[in-house]
């Protein structure tokens, strides 16, 4: 029997809802286990240790964005990069407006699918998180462009050059590389980085952003700038295009 692709979590209260999406994805490789409730979901991280969880937003006994707070307060790193990253949610809802979806993301969640979905959507989701958290490498490293970091060995490579980060420009440079191509908020940053609960000082991100741009990106030696800030939003780290073949 072939290993299953990720270990997933399913909490959903519609019974109809959770039984579909488990099977569904069982069926195409997934291993699953599934809860109803936001304290049967918080025991089944706890024991089932999953990838990734899918989570309703509205559950009978509190709701998702609850959940997942409970979840970075208690579970701390996730062993699936390494350490280096919280346990990845999608969050299911049948809310689409802007305020519920900046709502779930500031709250710790990595994408946001709103009910109705096709299982072909979401399984791509599923798929894309899984990716931006695991890592492109195999052996944990985190590479974009000429830009490489290791968390094994603490070490950062711009151009085949050093770059000497303190532990928490490291960490912050991780969370960038790990979601490349995807712009986080400052809210997520200090989640993710600093681990506080939303009253932290958003001006601690913007100083660090910068020290980090300024090793990264100021001595790369006419290499492409990777951090861009996209106003009113958040910040991102842009992978190079690759060189045109032949």
């Amino acid at each position: 029997m072939e290993a299953p692709e990720a270990s997933l979590l399913v909490v959903d209260d519609e019974p109809n809802i959770r039984e579909l999406l488990s099977a569904s994805l069982r069926f195409v490789g997934f291993k699953v286990a599934s809860a109803a409730s936001g304290a049967d979901a918080l025991a089944a991280v706890a024991r089932e240790r999953p990838d990734l969880v899918v989570l309703d937003v509205m559950l009978p006994d509190m709701d998702g964005f609850t959940v997942v707070r409970r979840l970075r307060e208690e579970s701390g790193p996730h062993p699936r990069s390494g350490g280096a990253d919280r346990l990845p949610v999608l969050f299911l809802t049948a809310k689409d407006g802007v305020d519920d979806k900046i709502s779930g993301l500031t709250a710790g969640g990595d994408d946001y699918v709103t009910k109705p979905f096709s299982l072909e959507e979401l399984i791509a989701r599923i798929r894309a998180i899984l990716r931006r958290t695991g890592g492109p490498t195999d052996d944990g490293r985190l590479v974009a462009g000429d830009l490489e970091l290791d968390p094994v060995g603490h070490q950062v490579l711009r151009g085949g050059r050093p770059v000497s980060l303190s532990p928490t420009e490291f960490k912050l440079l991780a969370y960038l590389m790990a979601n490349a191509d995807r712009v986080v908020s400052k809210l997520q940053i200090l989640d993710h980085v600093w681990a506080y609960d939303f009253g932290g000082d958003l001006s601690i991100v913007e100083s660090y952003i910068s020290y980090v741009r300024r090793k990264v990106d100021s001595g790369a030696d006419g290499a492409p700038k990777l951090i861009h800030t996209v106003r009113g939003v958040g910040y991102v780290l842009r992978r190079p295009p690759l060189p045109p073949q032949g």
